[in-house]
C-alpha cells in the first residue's frame, strides 16, 4: 500500500503517519456501497448487507474511488469497474487509486499519471508520486519533495526534506534531518504560511491542526488554527485530529498511558481510561478496554454500544466496520453493522 524510500526523516514520519491512518480511519468503502473482502487468498467485493457482488478472483483489491478500484493480478496492477472489469488492463508496477481524474502509476521504476481512459496525462518520470489532493500532488525527487498540477507543471519546485498532501488549503512541510528539523506549512503559491517552528505536526482538520512542542518523550501536544495561534494549549501527551467535534488524546507514556475524547474548546469528553483508541466515524469509536484485552465501539457519550470483544477493529464506514476476532492464522475476519452483528465473515 504504501512505498517510499525516503530520507530518515520522512520516512519514519510516513510510516507513524500509516501506522496512525491505519488504526484511526476507515479504509474500506468510499462511496461505491462495494466492501473488499479476501477469502482464501483472493479478493472480491460485497455489497453492504453482506452479499457478494464480485467474486474473490483478485491477489489483491482496494476500496473504489470515483468508480473504480485498483486490483492486483499475476503481479501486475490496473483498474476495474463495480462489475469487477477491468477498464485499465493491470499492466503497472504499482497504482494508487483516482483523484481528481488522475491516478499516479509506476512502471520500470518511475511514477507518473493516466486519466480514466488508462491515457498517460503526466509521463512516467518521478522518482515518486502521489494521489492529487485538492488539485495538487506530491513529487519525491531524488531527496526533495514539491508539487505538480494536473498538467505535469512543477507548481511548488521540490525543495522540502518532507512533505504531506494539501487539505484545507495548506500542506504541512519540513526543513531539516530527522533530529533537528521542523515542521511548518505552506499554501498552494508554496508561501510559508507558518513557520518551521514544529517539532512534529500533522494535517488540518475542521480548522485545526495537531502539532508538538519539544521532543517525542516530554514535549507536549495542542492544536493550531490556520493563524498559527494555539486554540488548545500543548497539554497532551499524545493528541490526533479531530473528527466529528472529538480528538483522541493521551494521558501518559505510549506504553502505560490512557486514552481519551476532547471537545473543541479542550475539554473532556470522554475520560482517559482506554488503552488505546480510534477517531470517531459515523458516531461511533472503537476502544481498547485493557492492555492486552479485546477492543469495542463507545458512542460519544462514552457509552459502550458494541461489547470488547474484537482483536483488530476499524472505523465504521457506510454503516459497516471490518473487525477481526482471534489470530490472523485462526481467527475470523468479517463486517459488523451498528449493532454488532457480522453481516459477511471470512471462510
Amino acid at each position: 500500500m504504501l512505498e517510499m524510500k525516503l530520507k530518515r526523516s520522512s520516512l519514519r514520519g510516513g510510516i507513524l503517519l500509516l501506522i496512525f491512518l491505519f488504526l484511526v480511519t476507515g479504509i474500506f468503502a468510499q462511496n461505491s456501497g462495494l466492501f473488499p473482502v479476501s477469502n482464501n487468498r483472493k479478493y472480491g467485493y460485497i455489497d453492504k448487507t453482506g452479499k457478494m457482488i464480485i467474486k474473490p478472483q483478485f491477489d489483491y483489491a482496494t476500496v473504489f474511488s470515483e468508480g473504480m478500484a485498483h486490483a492486483k493480478i499475476e503481479g501486475k496492477r490496473g483498474f476495474i469497474d463495480k462489475t469487477g472489469k477491468y477498464v485499465i488492463d493491470p499492466i503497472y508496477d504499482k497504482v494508487r487509486n483516482f483523484n481528481g481524474g488522475l491516478a499516479a502509476v509506476k512502471s520500470k521504476g518511475k511514477w507518473g499519471f493516466i486519466d480514466k481512459t488508462g491515457k498517460v496525462v503526466i509521463e512516467l518520470q518521478f522518482d515518486y508520486a502521489y494521489s492529487f489532493s485538492e488539485g495538487l500532488a506530491r513529487i519525491q525527487q531524488g531527496e526533495q519533495f514539491g508539487f505538480i498540477d494536473k498538467t505535469g507543471k512543477w507548481v511548488i519546485k521540490a525543495q522540502y526534506d518532507a512533505a504531506y498532501d494539501f487539505k484545507e488549503g495548506l500542506a504541512r512541510v519540513k526543513q531539516g534531518d530527522y533530529r533537528t528539523g521542523k515542521w511548518g506549512y505552506i499554501n498552494k503559491t508554496g508561501a510559508l504560511i507558518l513557520e518551521y517552528r514544529y517539532d512534529e505536526s500533522f494535517d488540518f482538520s475542521e480548522g485545526k491542526a495537531n502539532v508538538r512542542i519539544g521532543n517525542e518523550q516530554s514535549g507536549k501536544w495542542g492544536f493550531i488554527d490556520k493563524n498559527g495561534g494555539f486554540v488548545i494549549e500543548p497539554m497532551f501527551d499524545r493528541a490526533f485530529y479531530f473528527v466529528e467535534g472529538l480528538s483522541l488524546i493521551r494521558i501518559g507514556s505510549f506504553k502505560t498511558g490512557k486514552y481519551g475524547y476532547i471537545d473543541t474548546k479542550g475539554g473532556i469528553a470522554v475520560n482517559p481510561q482506554y488503552y488505546g483508541g480510534h477517531h470517531f466515524s459515523e458516531g461511533l469509536a472503537c476502544v481498547k478496554e485493557t492492555k492486552e484485552g479485546k477492543w469495542g465501539y463507545i458512542d460519544k457519550t462514552g457509552k459502550v454500544i458494541i461489547g470488547f470483544q474484537f482483536d483488530i477493529p476499524a472505523d465504521f464506514e457506510h454503516g459497516l466496520a471490518k473487525v477481526r476476532i482471534g489470530t490472523y492464522k485462526s481467527g475470523v475476519s468479517g463486517f459488523i453493522d451498528k449493532t454488532g452483528k457480522f453481516i459477511w465473515q471470512s471462510s
